[in-house]
């Protein structure tokens, strides 16, 4: 059975953010950088990790599978594009937690021949992160997923907000990810400090 994911789980898009933020008591993290050379990704993951350690919290490194081997990272989060050339063998052997998007059933069936140790489901909302080829999922469908895929923690995203995420964890998340709600506030740092309070009932109880 997969290890329990902490309930809050924000998505920065650089060390800074990571240095800003999980000191205040994120837990679990993923660093997404994007259109950067492996240089600069090594360097931003290694200073991740650097505050990542300090602070008890997990560190996810999105897309890059080698570099989050090479720097030991926790986990390492691959999309559907990514899976299919990414080495899971070798992810697994270095003893890194695996998640995997998922946005449709095929996408699912996909992501469970690999084992992983989360799936995230996505876009619950509509979100402005991005374009995105699929509708929303909405709340039905998150609970579909939870009875399918059963004991693998399941990760809500997309258009996440401090008003909709009760609602995603009733309907069967373990865990909610979010970008933009947190990185487009006027105070990430009081914005991230809500986020951790009303995820707390979650993170104290077994609630599935």
């Amino acid at each position: 059975m997969s290890s329990r994911l902490d309930p809050f789980y924000p998505i920065l898009d650089s060390a800074e953010w990571l240095q800003r933020l999980v000191p205040l008591g994120i837990k679990l993290v993923q660093l997404r950088v994007k259109d950067q050379s492996a240089d600069i990704v090594r360097e931003e993951i290694l200073k991740s990790l650097k505050v990542c350690q300090q602070f008890q919290c997990q560190l996810v490194v999105n897309d890059y599978w080698q570099l989050a081997i090479e720097t030991g990272a926790d986990f390492i989060h691959l999309g559907q594009e990514d899976l299919e050339v990414a080495d899971v063998g070798a992810i697994r052997s270095a003893g890194l937690q695996l998640g995997i998007s998922s946005h449709s059933e095929d996408e699912l069936e996909t992501a469970l021949a690999v084992q992983p140790d989360y799936i995230a489901l996505g876009p619950v909302y509509p979100t402005i992160l991005k374009k995105m080829p699929w509708q929303p999922q909405g709340l039905t469908r998150v609970q579909e997923w939870k009875q399918k895929i059963g004991d693998i923690p399941l990760v809500g995203i997309g258009g996440l907000n401090l008003e909709r995420a009760e609602g995603v964890f009733k309907a069967g998340a373990d865990c909610v990810a979010m970008v933009t709600d947190i990185t487009l506030n006027t105070d990430p740092e009081a914005q991230t400090r809500r986020w951790i309070e009303i995820t707390q009932p979650f993170r104290d109880s077994n609630y599935h």
